[in-house]
């Protein structure tokens, strides 16, 4: 069995820049760091599955919507 590689890619800084919040007000939010916030936007690191859930509800967005999965260099 082949391994693929791939990477999570998400939307949170367009959704956080469309709203008007900071790094902090988004971290204050959803109950992380601002560090995380930025390290998450910058997709140097992916959330775990229940800060990705509470990531989607403050927007109001489905998950499909947010977070994606890219196999390969896509």
């Amino acid at each position: 069995m082949s391994r693929e590689d791939g990477k999570v890619r998400n939307r949170i800084r367009d959704l956080r820049i469309e709203r008007g919040w900071s790094q902090q007000d988004l971290a204050d939010a959803v109950g992380a760091s601002r560090q995380t916030i930025n390290a998450i936007e910058q997709e140097k690191y992916s959330p775990s599955l229940e800060l990705a859930f509470r990531l989607t509800r403050v927007f109001g967005e489905e998950f499909e919507e947010v977070f994606r999965y890219v196999r390969g260099d896509g």
